[in-house]
Order: structure tokens, then sequence, then C-alpha cells
């Protein structure tokens, strides 16, 4: 067996419920949850057990919420004597990533994220923005209409590149609906409209991306304890600042989710654990390459399932 990564998914991930069964049973996925709600002076643990979903999915509930999941399932894995050579997490999921890997603390990491989401929330008004995903077109081909569209006055970039033939793009509504017509007539696939509340991962974000500095000013972040692969380069960070400064980057710059798995099975990983709800990202990673580990633990079942097959292969 090669070497290990842990994967963390990001906003979008979230179901009412999730952890509950965990938290149920184990002390310390419980305690996890209680630390959140400790933190952020909320009730965080009612909104995921008992939703409704609506509220679960706002941004400034579905961040910390992710995170305090992930961080609760880790916790449980610890005693399992799993371990991770390597870290990463889809937008939101770095910040799960930075905890497992120790640069972060979970307290003042379910702080910071609770706060990125409110100033994301603010940073563009309601309708203004949006996001769409693009199937079946290359990079190159995606960046050029993208290119054209904004030298017309309207914002849209590359923002998600997921793996081969997904790439989500955001900007300004029109701008991403011009986008996704020039993109159908120059031969993309399907171009799907994505329901979120803003255009995350564009320039559009640097206002949110200015204010969210002072936050992490507030927060001590260490030298990471393995490395964690960083959505804007795709490459290896340790150093506490230059994680600071590439979380804040990250707010306005493309997740490069494709080539940050590509890095990781160059460095010698062969198997993912996704750590929260749902198989996102086992799916993305799968069509990076499908001869790759995968598993997804996100609730108790998956959690011994995954155990006793890694046990069996350590």
């Amino acid at each position: 067996m090669g070497k290990i990564a842990f994967i963390f998914p990001g906003q979008g991930s979230q179901t009412v419920g999730m952890g509950q069964d965990l938290a149920n049973k184990f002390e310390k996925a419980a305690q996890i949850f209680r630390q959140a709600d400790e933190r952020l002076g909320i009730s965080l643990s009612e909104i995921i057990f008992k939703g409704p979903q609506e509220k679960l999915t706002l941004t400034e509930n579905a961040q910390p919420a992710l995170l305090t999941t992930s961080i609760a399932i880790l916790e449980i894995l610890k005693d399992y004597g799993i371990q991770a050579d390597y870290a990463a997490g889809h937008s939101l999921g770095e910040y799960s990533a930075l905890v497992a890997a120790g640069a972060i603390d979970f307290e003042d990491g379910v702080f910071a994220v609770r706060k990125r989401g409110e100033y994301m929330e603010e940073a563009v008004p309601a309708g203004v923005g949006t996001m769409a995903a693009v199937l079946g077109m290359e990079e190159a081909d995606l960046a050029s209409v993208t290119e054209e569209i904004t030298a017309n006055g309207e914002v849209v970039q590359l923002a998600n590149l997921n793996c081969p033939g997904q790439i989500v793009i955001s900007g300004t509504k029109k701008g991403v609906e011009d986008a996704s017509r020039l993109a159908a007539e120059r031969g993309a696939k399907k171009v799907i409209p994505l329901v979120v509340s803003g255009p995350f991962h564009s320039v559009l974000m640097k206002p949110a991306a200015e204010k969210f500095r002072s936050v992490l000013e507030q927060i001590e972040i260490r030298n990471a304890k393995i490395p964690v692969i960083a959505n804007v380069t795709a490459e290896e960070m340790i150093d506490a600042g230059d994680i600071k400064e590439k979380l804040i980057e990250q707010l306005y710059s493309p997740v490069r989710w494709e080539t940050s798995v590509r890095k990781m099975v160059d460095l010698g990983v062969d198997t993912f654990i996704e750590i929260g709800p749902g198989k996102v990202l086992c799916g993305l990673v799968k069509k990076v390459n499908r001869r790759l580990n995968t598993y997804a633990i996100g609730d108790e079942e998956s959690l011994i399932e995954t155990i006793k097959k890694l046990k069996g292969d350590l």
C-alpha cells in the first residue's frame, strides 16, 4: 500500500443529521460538536442535527457545520491508528485539512470559517453573482471563453477545476450566463447552473478576502505537521505564513482540485479517504485516476466498513 491522503469536502455536501449517529455513540465526536457550540455562541449542533435544510445551507452555517462534522469523524478515526501522509480539502474543506494537519486548532478553525461564510455572503448582493458547471470542455478552451466575456465588461472566471471534463465558472449573473451560452456554442457537452448564494472563487470575493485577513490575524496558525496541498497552487504548504496568505488568496482564486489530486499521486499517494458527508471528492478522484483507492467516511456504517478494509490492507 502506498501513502494515504485525508481529503475533506466543501460547501454543498451538508445534509441535516450529518454526524449525529457518531455523536450519539462516540464521546469524542460529541465533544467536537459541543466545542463548536461554545466557540460560536450558537447551537450549531441543533442546526446540523435538526435543520431545517434551508438554515443549514446558509453559507455562514454550512461552513462551520461541515468543518465540525469532518473533525468529529477524524477524532474517531485517530483512535483506530489510521494516519495520513498528506491532507487536502476542496475550498472550505481546506480548513478541515489544516486542522487535521495540526496547523489550526479546531475552535479557531470553526470561528474562522463562520466569519468566512459571513463575509462571503456580504461581499456580493444576492442575485448579482452566480456559478455554473461546464462539462466536457478543455480548460484552455473554457478560459478563452471567460476571457472573451470579461473583455466585454462582465466578470466571469474559472473557479473550480474539479476533474477532467468538469470545470465550474463564477462571476456576475450576466457574465456566467453569457459564458455558459458561448461555451455551449463552442462544444461544451452540458452547462449546469448551480444553486449558490454567490460568485465564490472569483475576483468578486476580494472584499471578503480583505476583511477575512483580520480574522486570520486573531487566530494562531502553526506550521503543518503533514503537508497540506493548497487549493490555490496545488503544491505542498507547511509554513504558517504561507498558509495564511494562501487562505486569503483562496477566496478569490480557482480551486485546482484535479491538479491537487495529481500532485498527491506524484508524491506516492494511492489511497484517498474522504472524511465528511457525501462522496463527491471520491468521485472526482476516480475521474482523475480510476486505479486509485477511495474510501468515504460519513457515518458509523461507513466508518466501520472503511476501517475493516484499511486494516486488512495495512
